[in-house]
């Protein structure tokens, strides 16, 4: 996402192509961002209206927390014969 305004009820998403998309406030599935949400990943759908393409079915996308990564064991391990 680029940005929404919350008091102009738009905003503008820039795709992974590089592309910037309109998106209004009835674009989104769950509602419009609240606050700032510059960099949320966002899943949409893409609509061509009076030939302008906007962003249609917007919803955020929750990022997976990541895992810490697991420490592997120091011991020297004894071999046997």
């Amino acid at each position: 996402m680029l940005w929404f305004d919350e008091a102009k009820d738009y905003g503008f998403i820039l795709t992974e192509d590089e592309e910037r998309l309109y998106v209004n406030r009835d674009g989104f599935v769950d509602g419009a961002p609240v606050g700032r949400c510059a960099r949320l990943p966002v899943r949409l759908m893409v609509a061509e209206r009076d030939g302008r393409r906007m962003a249609t079915e917007v919803s955020l996308v929750s990022e997976e927390p990541h895992g810490r990564a697991r420490r592997r064991s120091t011991a020297i391990r004894a071999s046997w014969r």
